[in-house]
């Protein structure tokens, strides 16, 4: 009776020439779906420092729907990857986005997962050279089939060009990251020439506001865990591992650096947001827009101080605050029951070996020196037969991997090498790993890696260290298919959403075809599924 009332209505008012309803009385969405990612947040985070969580982080894990064992199934956790998986709700091995960089045949050359020869920079200081964009990504986004289907604005911001893109896709009304010369950027895959309201607030918030700060511990130290000072922790240039930490003054060399290893870009970018919201007119129209925001710092400051270290504690407590700050805009923008949140992480993070006692760094060099050698004896000549190397992806010269399969026995004499290096678990082939059949495989390893490979981007070889072993020589990383580095926090909040503590398995991958439930639209051929247990009954 209600629907048809509703229906009724309407129609009298096209007949009289009164605008309609906004879309959430009409179909009942909400008017805002809002992605928030944080960068390189493990899983065990919430749990771990929940003594830190008061504001944003707190609200959305106790009043939201909180997926507790929510995981990455594939091996490749590295940021392009996690926010291409998240913006689209597909895997790698759909999506195409396999690693942040990696060795382009027909170019020979290295590209970043981003970068796109046909576009230009677009700089709100002064451009230069090429620009990025969707271009390598094989799927599309939520945002943009909701900008597509339902009209909808788009609206995305990060300090990395990959976390922006990645939850934007091909094509978005402002998505803006941090660039390489110091400078927030776009462009020409999204906007021409920089967009007037933005150039406007850069003018009016410079990022060197923040010059003369000091960097210290948000809250009293008793509230951190462990010891502050460690000597594997590496902060930036003049940093001791021991707070606080001096920005330096504006115009000095250090400052930028200094900046891009603190909190502030994160609060900066939750004011960056408000402003799109207002600007853009969010939420507040008769439609339903996308605003997503990744929050870049937890990851450059987890890399060189490590997960357990003050500061990469005090990062996650300041972003439990600007994440309240934003909800709490929100609520007065748009409406507490108008919008809808999804929270996650593209990644986690291993612990410093050195701190943690268990594991090491492996030696790629000698990995690399020790697959030569064997295929120098296999398949004579000089070499190098190794033409590159990206992550745990290994490139062979045309033509080197089909003679080794072809010649007995040289195959597994070039993986048996490789894998005697220290902290090598296993090696693996593309042929292991690229059929259908290996993306359902038993064998947990060769899953993973299959659901990471991509005809062409891919390498001919693959190495998987052993639990705790990295493949860097500094600090810690990511990207392997170790828990630590596949699990991390999915949280829906908002509008349509039935709060709770939630154990079922689920993805980050589950979290754009779950928001396209909510909004009324179809992907295409998405990977994650519906998590119908945190939907609200209609």
């Amino acid at each position: 009776m209600l629907t048809r009332s509703i229906a009724a209505l309407t129609a009298l008012f096209v007949l009289l020439g009164i605008p309609a309803m906004p879309a959430r009385a009409q179909a009942g969405r909400p008017k805002l779906v809002v992605f928030l990612v944080v960068d390189q947040m493990r899983g065990d985070y919430p749990v771990r420092y929940a003594s830190l969580m008061d504001k944003g982080l707190k609200r959305l894990t106790t009043q939201g729907a909180w997926f507790k064992n929510a995981a990455y199934p594939y091996l490749t956790t590295l940021t392009c990857v996690g926010h291409a998986t998240i913006g689209t709700g597909t895997l790698p091995w759909r999506h195409g986005m396999i690693n942040n960089a990696w060795y382009d045949r027909d170019t020979e050359k290295a590209v970043s997962c981003n970068s796109d020869p046909n576009t230009t920079e677009v700089s709100y200081a002064t451009s230069q050279g090429t620009g990025d964009s969707a271009f390598r990504m094989m799927t599309p986004t939520l945002a943009e089939t909701m900008h597509g289907t339902l009209k909808s604005r788009v609206a995305t911001m990060s300090m990395k060009a990959r976390s922006a893109i990645g939850l934007a896709g091909h094509e978005g009304d402002f998505v803006t990251w941090f660039g390489d010369r110091a400078a927030w950027e776009t462009s020409s895959a999204f906007t021409k020439t920089p967009i007037p309201w933005f150039l406007a607030w850069v003018k009016a918030n410079p990022v060197d506001q923040d010059a003369d700060k000091v960097w210290d511990r948000m809250l009293p130290e008793n509230r951190y865990q462990g010891s502050d000072d460690n000597e594997w922790e590496h902060g930036g240039p003049g940093w001791t591992p021991k707070f606080p930490h001096p920005l330096g003054k504006s115009g000095d060399a250090a400052f930028f650096q200094h900046w891009l290893q603190s909190p502030y870009p994160d609060v900066y970018l939750e004011r960056m947001a408000e402003a799109a919201v207002d600007e853009m007119h969010l939420g507040t129209e008769d439609r339903t827009d996308f605003l997503g925001v990744s929050f870049s710092m937890l990851d450059t400051v987890g890399h060189a101080f490590g997960p357990a270290s003050h500061e990469a504690q005090d990062v996650f407590a300041r972003i439990d605050t600007v994440i309240g700050t934003l909800l709490d805009f929100l609520d007065k923008k748009v409406g507490a029951d108008n919008y809808v949140v999804a929270l996650a992480a593209d990644h986690g993070v291993a612990d410093i070996p050195e701190q943690s006692h268990s594991g090491g760094r492996v030696s790629m060099a000698a990995v690399r020196g020790l697959m030569e050698a064997s295929m120098k004896q296999s398949l004579g000549g000089e070499g190098p037969f190794v033409t590159a190397t990206s992550a745990a992806d290994i490139y062979l010269k045309p033509g080197v991997f089909e003679k080794l399969k072809e010649k007995k026995g040289a195959l597994k004499a070039l993986l048996d090498a490789a894998g005697s290096v220290p902290g090598v678990g296993r090696m693996l082939s593309s042929d292991e790993i690229s059929t259908p059949a290996a993306r359902t495989s038993k064998d947990a390893q060769i899953r993973a890696a299959a659901l990471s490979y991509f005809p062409g981007r891919s390498g001919d070889l693959f190495v998987i260290p052993k639990e705790n072993w990295l493949l860097v020589a500094a600090g810690t990383t990511h990207g392997s298919w170790y828990s630590y580095d596949q699990r991390v926090p999915v949280v829906l909040y908002g509008a349509g959403i039935k709060p709770g503590a939630y154990n079922d398995a689920a993805t980050p991958a589950d979290i754009a075809p779950t928001i396209a439930r909510i909004v009324g639209v179809q992907l295409p051929a998405p990977d994650g599924r519906v998590l119908t247990s945190a939907l609200k009954q209609p």
